[in-house]
């Protein structure tokens, strides 16, 4: 079983990147989440969870393990296989997922292509015990802390750009919020036009 890969980023884009590793290159699936937290970066080290089908060998990966504890919490549930989980973790951070479903939001877990009412309802049921005795809620808000430091004016007036221009809000906000972690003092012009690159 593979726990992790640690290497060179060969190849990155918002759904797959390719890591080499000792001259192997890995393609591994990724969430938005896990591409906004690799980007830009040489050396990667991404937990795997490895999908084993009679027609495929499928490699998912995570820039944290709470990450991945959370998608393997939602390939639990009947109905979702590992794309619908990764479509869901890429909507959603760790810390809004959790929330939502501790909270019962199913309108919001909704939102998310490919996700009804009843499937979104079948997660938090299946999930709200299993999140709240894991931990993984108090994990993700330590993590979404740092998003605090940010410039909260030109975050929103960013993200209000971004849903205006046709972007959903989840992905527009996370790559709002990594834009501004890494370039503190930019510019709204500036925020948007990355941002418009990242979605």
């Amino acid at each position: 079983m593979i726990e992790y890969i640690k290497g060179e980023l060969a190849e990155a884009a918002p759904a797959f990147a390719v890591v080499d590793c000792n001259g192997v290159g890995y393609g591994i699936n990724i969430s938005l989440n896990t591409y906004s937290a690799i980007q830009g970066k040489k050396e990667v080290k991404l937990f795997i969870y490895e999908a084993i089908r009679e027609d495929a060998y499928v490699l998912y990966g995570f820039s944290t393990k709470q990450e991945r504890e959370l998608f393997l919490l939602l390939i639990s549930v009947p109905g979702i296989g590992g794309n619908t989980a990764r479509m869901i973790l890429s909507a959603l951070s760790p810390r809004e997922l959790c929330n939502v479903i501790s909270t019962g939001n199913d309108k919001l877990l909704k939102t998310v292509k490919g996700i009804g009412l009843k499937t979104a309802q079948r997660i938090i049921v299946d999930l709200k015990d299993k999140i709240a005795s894991t931990g993984i809620e108090e994990e993700a808000s330590t993590v979404s802390s740092l998003s605090h430091t940010v410039n909260t004016e030109i975050y929103e007036e960013a993200v209000a750009a971004l849903v205006m221009l046709g972007f959903a809000q989840a992905p527009s906000q996370k790559a709002v919020a990594s834009i501004l972690k890494a370039e503190p003092d930019a510019a709204v012009e500036r925020v948007i036009k990355l941002a418009l690159k990242m979605l």
